[in-house]
């Protein structure tokens, strides 16, 4: 394990465009943890002021704070303007990338005889590559992979255990996919004839630019006519669809358990919270966000936030649910008044209201 002067972090960090200076003594620290598990010779942050009072009770021997916020006696403060993106340069620097096995290139790979596999290939067993597929340099292919005829792979790509690309997936250079993701099956394309179903067959391809990383158990479908794009740069939590003909742009998040039907057209750097359903067609602005658990039945404009079943502005929906969670109360006092009034013309000799 590495161990670093906070001081030689601090010049790191620098470098990165993101300058710190230390309050306290200048230790060397061993590694990162949270707030609550730190122990002596660890690095903790603190980022969300929710966190404040386990900051109070920490025993990590530094953390990485912003100026003014005031640490426990003992503890050197590393300020910063964005203690969260200084923790991650930290854990690299301190824990490192995740290592993979070493296989090269296994034998019990089979890979067709026709496809052209890049410099410095780490292929575990069981893995299998169709016909005239491109793997690029430095890929990490885990075991259990299926690689479809025609797939093209860039440089520096990693596929994990049981990773599927169906025939004609694009894939840029330094994509990540996890564990049991399928790529470019077909979509839920089907016309209606005869009360029943005619399937439309699928003709475009799943495209995964530059940089983009894909969680585990993602389903993303290709095209019917044109291609389905997740642009460079773009993240997607574990549990994702994305339907046939969806093109997302660059340096969008979606959050895990998020379906987005087909021929969605989302901008860049939209946000997508976690099980949210998008219907097809829609067009989202770019850097929109989308709240947890809503349902988005209408386009959603350039910056636009929105929340609910049906999404709407994330104000009016607040205050909607602030109102529906006072209903009961509501009804409650709607039934005494309804009493009171049914009492009133008792006495005057009423019977109706």
């Amino acid at each position: 394990m590495t161990e670093l002067p906070l001081s030689k972090i601090c010049e790191i960090l620098a470098t990165q465009g993101l300058p710190a200076t230390l309050d306290g003594d200048d230790l060397d620290v061993r590694a990162v943890n949270t707030l609550a598990d730190a122990t002596r010779g660890e690095l903790s942050f603190l980022s969300n002021p929710k966190y404040l009072p386990a900051l109070q009770d920490t025993r990590a021997s530094a953390v990485i704070v912003k100026d003014g916020v005031p640490v426990p006696d003992g503890v050197t403060a590393m300020r910063c303007e964005d203690p969260y993106t200084a923790v991650t340069v930290a854990i690299i620097e301190l824990h490192g990338h995740r290592k993979h096995p070493a296989w090269g290139l296994d034998t019990a790979a089979r890979i067709h005889p026709s496809s052209v596999i890049g410099e410095n290939p780490n292929i575990g067993p069981g893995v299998t590559i169709a016909a005239q597929t491109r793997l690029g340099a430095n890929c990490t292919i885990y075991p259990g992979c299926y690689i479809g005829d025609d797939v093209h792979i860039g440089d520096d790509c990693t596929l994990y255990p049981n990773v599927v690309l169906y025939d004609g997936t694009r894939l840029g250079n330094r994509v990540a996919i996890h564990a049991g993701s399928v790529i470019g099956e077909d979509g839920l394309g089907y016309a209606p004839r005869d009360g029943g179903w005619f399937k439309i067959p699928m003709i475009g391809r799943a495209v995964i630019d530059d940089d983009v990383e894909i969680g585990a158990n993602c389903a993303i479908d290709r095209g019917t006519l044109s291609d389905t794009r997740i642009g460079a740069g773009t993240k997607l939590g574990n549990c994702n669809v994305v339907g046939h003909g969806t093109v997302l742009g660059h340096d969008c998040m979606i959050v895990a358990q998020v379906g987005l039907a087909g021929s969605v057209h989302m901008g860049d750097r939209v946000i997508v919270k976690g099980q949210s359903g998008v219907s097809g067609h829609l067009s989202i602005g770019d850097d929109a966000v989308i709240g947890p658990m809503s349902g988005v039945a209408n386009d959603v404009p350039e910056n636009g936030n929105v929340f609910g079943v049906p999404a709407t502005g994330f104000t009016k929906a607040s205050r909607a649910i602030t109102a529906l969670r006072k209903l009961p109360e509501a009804l409650r006092r709607l039934r005494e008044l309804e009493k009171e009034v049914e009492e009133v013309h008792r006495r005057l000799g009423k019977n109706d209201i």
